[in-house]
Order: structure tokens, then sequence, then C-alpha cells
């Protein structure tokens, strides 16, 4: 939410490349391949050969057919921490992802655009906050879109999200060297928003002196 926004302030566009892989998994489960399947990053191959995974404001369109409900779904949502784990899945969406940045003026949402997808992004943040906090955050998004799910089974999946993003070998879930770290724990969304442009007016203010000197 806090990139969205902060994509909102800017008049940058926006792009959640979480929604991404889960565009990812509902293709694959409509094609009926599963992250346990033997060969599986072969059975993919003719799913990501064909995907077409587009933003228009806030609906996310998969193959031509607007998904944004269906990708908020739990089960989605584990599905998608598997296969991103699969080096076919994240080089074909690391080459729409570049894509979708190549002109700038874009901020992208994601577990490893600062360290995998642009490394030499000109501004990083890593936003991170205490995991029960999160699954709260998490839990009153799914029951806004009305998904029937305890808050205890979302603190459990996204404890197992974590540890197997952080675990993964492709692009695993880190903070980048260069990136501003914001625990958002106490935050609201607007205060997350205010530091982020903070650092960039603070950031491009410099730039410009050390041009002037």
């Amino acid at each position: 939410m806090a990139a969205r926004a902060l994509a909102r302030a800017l008049g940058f566009a926006y792009l959640n490349t979480g929604a991404m892989y889960r565009a990812v998994a509902l293709a694959a489960r409509a094609a009926g391949v599963s992250p346990d399947d033997t060969n599986v990053e072969a059975r993919l191959g003719p799913v990501l050969a064909v995907i077409k995974i587009k933003f228009d404001g806030e609906k996310i369109i998969l193959n031509d057919r607007d998904v944004s409900a269906s990708v908020g779904e739990p089960e989605i949502g584990d599905l998608a921490s598997r296969f991103s784990a699969l080096g076919a899945v994240r080089a074909r969406m690391r080459e729409l992802q570049r894509a979708a940045g190549a002109d700038g003026a874009v901020v992208m949402e994601g577990r490893d655009i600062g360290t995998a997808i642009f490394p030499d992004a000109e501004f990083k943040f890593f936003l991170d906050a205490d995991v029960k906090t999160r699954a709260r955050r998490r839990f009153e998004e799914l029951k806004h879109k009305g998904a029937s799910i305890g808050e205890h089974e979302v603190l459990e999946q996204l404890i197992e999200r974590d540890r197997r993003d952080r675990g993964r070998e492709l692009a695993p879930l880190r903070r980048a060297d260069d990136a501003m770290e914001i625990d958002s724990t106490n935050l609201s969304i607007d205060a997350v928003v205010a530091a982020m442009k903070a650092q960039i007016n603070a950031r491009s203010k410099a730039a410009k002196d050390l041009k002037r000197a």
C-alpha cells in the first residue's frame, strides 16, 4: 500500500511484482501444473512462453482477463512463493519486470527489486514490520476483500513464506546494501510515504548541489 501511495504522490506508474508471481501461479494452476510436479519447469515452459501480465490502474490483467480478485487468494500467495523459487519463472518475470521499468518513472514493489531486478535503481527502500503486525494488516486486507481465513492462519502462512523466500537459492529476500530500511510497525501509510519522499528529496537536492559545485 505504501509503494502504491508513493507512486501516486510522485505521479509515477506502479508495479507490484508480487502480483505478477501470483498471476503466474494462477496461470499454472489453470494449466494443471503444480510446483510438486516432476519436471515442473519443463511443464511450465508453454505457460511462461505465452503469459501476458498487465496493470490497469488497480486491476491485474492476466492473458487479457481481470484476475484482481483471484490473485489475493491465500492459496495463490503460497503457490506464488513456491513457483518463485524456480529459475524458469524468475527468468521470465525478470524479463517482464525490466521491460516494464526500462523507461523509468515507476515505483516497483517486490522482494528482489533492489537486489536482482534493478540493482542500480536510483532509490531503494526496504520496508519491514513486526510479523504479527504484517499478519494483522494482511488479514484486514483479505477480510475487506471477502476472503474466509483466520488471522492466525494468515500469520502462519506469512512466517512460512518469509522462511521460504529468505532461504531460496535464487534472488533470496534480503535488504540491498544501499537500501534505506524503514520499520513500519508503528507507522501509518502516510508516515511511511513521507519518510520515503523526504529521502528522495534530500538525495535529489544533494545531487543538484553537487552538479552546481
